[in-house]
């Protein structure tokens, strides 16, 4: 059963939509904000999506399909994880999207997480989330300072 609550978190990022794009689509960029995961995938709509590494001592692989991609606008993808909790079924499945808009020299990033099971676990989510965006943030205006 698909679950209606979504979370919803953004930052303003001192930089352009390409440079934030690439943040979001190279694994080693990734590895650095994004609580040391490695992230497999060609990119593609269409294409398998996998993140992987240790959390808190516990391994995990968690995976989806890349659902649609605009180049320095939208990605979007759907994910499973594998410490969820959860059987490895569509319906378990939440989608995830990164959305960029320009506002001035800064770019907005907001991160949308559908189909959330409960609001303890949105409210979980957006922490997660807010940290991945500070750390995203730290590491873009780092290299442009």
């Amino acid at each position: 059963m698909k679950n209606n609550i979504t979370g919803t978190v953004s930052i303003l990022i001192n930089a352009g939509a390409e440079e934030v794009w690439r943040a979001l689509t190279t694994p080693e960029l990734i590895k650095k904000y994004f609580f040391n995961t490695d992230a497999r995938s060609d990119w593609k709509e269409g294409s398998p999506i996998t993140f992987s590494g240790s959390w808190e001592g516990k391994s995990y692989e968690d995976k989806g399909t890349i659902l649609k991609v605009e180049q320095n606008k939208l990605f979007k993808y759907n994910y499973w994880s594998s410490m969820s909790g959860t059987e490895d079924k569509p319906e378990n499945y939440a989608n995830i999207s990164y959305e960029l808009d320009k506002e001035g020299n800064q770019t907005k990033l907001t991160i949308r997480q559908e189909n959330i099971a409960d609001q303890k676990t949105k409210e979980h989510s957006e922490q997660n989330w807010l940290m991945v965006l500070k750390n995203l943030k730290n590491l873009i205006e780092k290299v442009n300072a």
